[in-house]
């Protein structure tokens, strides 16, 4: 599989080099994981490793989610993630740890931002907004959306208030500070996306 494990943000703090400089980082608790499916090119069309993360009762999972689960005799997880494959050879039940990963390695995260509800133009946008004085009238609102009697819609894409975060992003050529392999704690320097407690993927940069 591309080198990858699925952790969980607990927030941020700041540790201290060997020179004493201060480098903010994201604890995230990554794994342990169990390998609980191979996806191979010529079934599926595609290599993937399919990881599972935090077991939890049997109750919570839909029946197809714990059929797939019990024909390899594991035990029911929360999240099912996939990473395609490089090469790495796995087996089904193998356990993933944090320490396939180490201090100095490049990474990517990806997760869901935090989300931020319905916003104007100015929170949502990065518009300038009109003048606060002289009775302008014109201060947050989006202004003309530009379409008279032709075409007379507005053309779709426009930007406009709506609902804003809650996306997907990934940030990548993350720097990896420390690992603590008995802990299943990853130090990653600087802000990762989503709140405490949200779902992360960590991956080997450039795949």
């Amino acid at each position: 599989m591309a080198k990858g494990i699925i952790a969980r943000k607990m927030g941020m703090t700041q540790v201290f080099d060997e020179n004493g400089k201060i480098i903010p980082v994201t604890i995230l608790r990554a794994g342990p994981c169990t390998v609980t499916a191979l996806r191979k090119e010529d079934k599926e069309k595609y290599s993937a490793t399919q990881l599972g993360f935090e077991e939890v009762r049997e109750k919570l999972l839909t029946k197809p989610e714990l059929g797939h689960l019990k024909k390899s005799n594991l035990p029911p997880f929360r999240i099912l993630r996939e990473f395609r494959d490089t090469g790495l050879e796995l087996e089904v039940g193998q356990e993933v740890k944090a320490d396939i990963f180490a201090a100095g390695d490049t990474v990517k995260v990806s997760g869901i931002s935090k989300g931020k509800g319905f916003q104007g133009v100015i929170k949502r946008h990065g518009f300038h907004g009109g003048r606060a004085t002289h009775g302008s009238h014109f201060h947050r609102a989006p202004g003309s959306l530009g379409a008279t009697s032709t075409p007379s819609r507005v053309f779709k894409g426009k930007k406009l208030p709506g609902h804003a975060g809650s996306r997907a992003v990934t940030v990548r050529n993350l720097k990896i500070v420390r690992v603590d392999a008995e802990k299943n704690i990853i130090l990653v320097n600087g802000p990762v996306p989503g709140p405490r407690t949200s779902l992360i993927k960590i991956e080997a940069a450039g795949k």
